[in-house]
């Protein structure tokens, strides 16, 4: 219970102080507790009560369970290492794909906050293989797919989301290991690990799919 309460804390303490305008008390106490103090000019609460955010933004790619127990396999995220969920499918680098997540998060994110929602950053790694010319990448397509309906699911039970954008509509080096060839683009980019290749764009299956998903305003995703 202490080690959820910790993480909870730790997980909202940025935002809870950019849309509330203060600092959250059970935090303040951890703080005092660990002789941490914060350095304050004269007017910095008012400053930061007076200008909280209009909206709240955050990026989501997999999700991560927890146990008490040393001995489940792990399995690696963003930036985090946590319990990996035998029940989820998983990207080639073990990020779990879960948009049932995502719905779970914009529903206690806006219950929390009563802010309007921006996801900037959303997508899948992945491997590509170039074929004849073309990029056949259905798995992105389903990844973007099952994400979206689950937006939309939130968005049905009262969820104001204002905004989206993908990560990336172009492929480039993550940043999460340097490497060209974990691809998260609707274009495909000629480049290796090592700089090699022409540069060269080519749009990816996905693309056509998520032009598509923009012309008709999502009436593509039931079908």
């Amino acid at each position: 219970m202490e080690v959820t309460l910790k993480k909870n804390l730790a997980n909202y303490f940025y935002s809870d102080v950019q849309v509330f305008g203060e600092y959250p008390k059970l935090m303040l106490q951890q703080m005092g507790r660990k002789s941490i103090s914060i350095k304050m000019e004269p007017n910095d609460l008012q400053i930061i009560k007076e200008h909280t955010v209009d909206f709240v933004s955050f990026s989501y790619y997999s999700s991560l369970t927890d146990s008490f127990s040393g001995e489940l396999e792990m399995t690696a995220a963003n930036t985090i290492v946590g319990i990996k969920n035998p029940y989820l499918d998983s990207s080639e680098w073990g990020w779990q794909i879960d948009p049932v997540g995502l719905k779970i998060s914009l529903i206690e994110l806006y219950d929390r906050y009563i802010k309007p929602l921006f996801i900037v950053e959303n997508g899948i790694g992945a491997v590509d293989v170039v074929i004849e010319g073309k990029v056949h990448d259905n798995y992105r397509i389903a990844y973007f797919k099952e994400h979206f309906i689950k937006m939309l699911e939130a968005i049905d039970e009262g969820v104001e989301l204002i905004g989206y954008t993908s990560w990336g509509p172009i492929d480039l080096v993550s940043a999460s290991n340097s490497q060209m060839s974990k691809r998260y683009g609707f274009i495909y980019v000629d480049q290796d690990d090592y700089g090699n290749g022409t540069l060269e764009r080519l749009r990816k299956d996905s693309f056509y799919w998520y032009k598509d998903v923009i012309s008709t305003c999502g009436m593509n995703l039931f079908n």
